[in-house]
């Protein structure tokens, strides 16, 4: 546990609170928690989390713009979409395999932990970070599965703040979903 840890934790927090409300800051949040995440991530060999992270840092300002900018008229803030049953299944199978790969890729010419798991979560994660920045729905699910896989991740590499901070983001992952998916029957009738 350290202090830069502490500070990532408290913008993470901040991060996905403010994503909750669809507020604009959630990305500027995210930009710096994403920063302080890849050098920790990178000091304890989890590299796939480390490039996740570099990742995060490039959607955190995709997001931003994609918010502000991205309905389909132009300078109209974006509404809450869904991709549906099919779309999600579709996609669950190709990262799934995508996922394989790069595990097997890690754990055989890297000295990366958890190489099949962090690829998983990682390769997930991209896709989910995609759907958060489109205002997709069912993004919230996929972090429900990806935070409660990594908090096993952050226990075992003793990032004990991280695996909090991951267990708050399954939490309030759920609420938002909630909240989410309010709005968006909210939209359509």
């Amino acid at each position: 546990m350290t202090t830069w840890e502490a500070i990532a934790m408290v913008l993470a927090i901040a991060y996905l609170l403010l994503a909750i409300k669809q507020n604009l800051w959630s990305w500027v949040a995210a930009f710096f928690s994403t920063l302080i995440y890849s050098i920790i991530f990178f000091d304890v060999s989890l590299l796939m989390d480390s490039a996740l992270n570099v990742y995060y840092l490039l959607m955190a300002i995709y997001g931003w713009y994609s918010w502000k900018y991205g309905g389909k008229l132009q300078e109209k803030e974006l509404e809450v979409t869904t991709y549906g049953l099919s779309t999600n299944i579709k996609a669950i199978i190709i990262l799934s395999g995508i996922s394989i790969v790069l595990g097997y890729i890690m754990s055989n010419y890297t000295n990366a932990d958890f190489a099949y798991i962090d690829s998983f979560t990682t390769v997930f994660a991209i896709f989910s970070t995609y759907m958060l920045a489109k205002k997709v729905l069912e993004n919230w699910i996929y972090w429900i599965v990806i935070d409660t896989i990594s908090i096993y991740i952050y226990i075992q590499k003793g990032l004990d703040l991280t695996a909090i901070l991951f267990t708050i983001y399954t939490f309030l992952a759920f609420i938002a979903y909630k909240k989410w998916k309010e709005e968006y029957e909210l939209s359509k009738a």
